[in-house]
């Protein structure tokens, strides 16, 4: 019971959609009826507001942090398994993409996912983030630099994390993150992708 409770509850963490609830703070229009529509950091920062995206930015990735921090914080407290926390991560994960608070309409889950990985092993979260930063800041499109993080997330899961199941999670994450881009890869591909600090129309 505590197993299901604790994926059911990562599932609600990250079902609190920051880029929403920061817009609303702010007075800003809801990110979901601006730019690409997806509601995170890089369509928030479309409309000009540096602070609302930065706090967007760290409250998906704190939340994705939290959710597996958390239950391997109780992991010998209440008997978790090694299997539930890699579930814990990916839930979270469900959670940001599909959130039950927001209609099922949530982002692709870039932050959250770094999030989620620096809590279950921080050196495969520092290299997916240092593949991100190089990716971006070369070539200045968040979607390429995302694709690029999850596509070596797996890898380096492989290398640093001590449980099968930690990285069989990492692989889901990662073919999450990258079915919620497949129309930034068409675009890319047609070489139609937005860059970052592009306004919204």
């Amino acid at each position: 019971m505590y197993n299901v409770l604790a994926v059911v509850s990562a599932y609600l963490i990250g079902s609190l959609s920051f880029a929403v609830i920061v817009s609303k703070a702010y007075g800003m229009n809801d990110p979901r009826t601006y730019g690409s529509g997806n509601p995170g950091a890089t369509n928030v920062l479309r409309s000009g507001k540096k602070k609302a995206a930065a706090l967007t930015l760290l409250g998906d990735a704190f939340k994705g942090f939290a959710a597996v921090w958390l239950v391997r914080w109780m992991e010998t407290e209440i008997n978790l398994t090694m299997t539930t926390i890699g579930a814990c991560a990916v839930a979270v994960l469900v959670g940001h993409m599909w959130p039950i608070f927001f209609r099922f309409k949530g982002g692709k889950g870039v932050a959250t996912a770094l999030g989620a990985l620096l809590a279950l092993s921080w050196p495969t979260g520092l290299v997916c983030a240092i593949v991100w930063l190089v990716v971006a800041f070369g070539f200045k499109v968040s979607s390429l630099a995302a694709i690029a993080a999850a596509l070596i997330s797996p890898i380096a899961a492989y290398f640093f994390m001590p449980y099968p199941s930690w990285i069989w999670a990492t692989t889901v994450i990662a073919v999450l993150v990258l079915y919620r881009h497949k129309s930034n890869i068409i675009n890319l591909l047609s070489g139609k992708e937005s860059k970052i600090g592009d306004k919204a129309s």
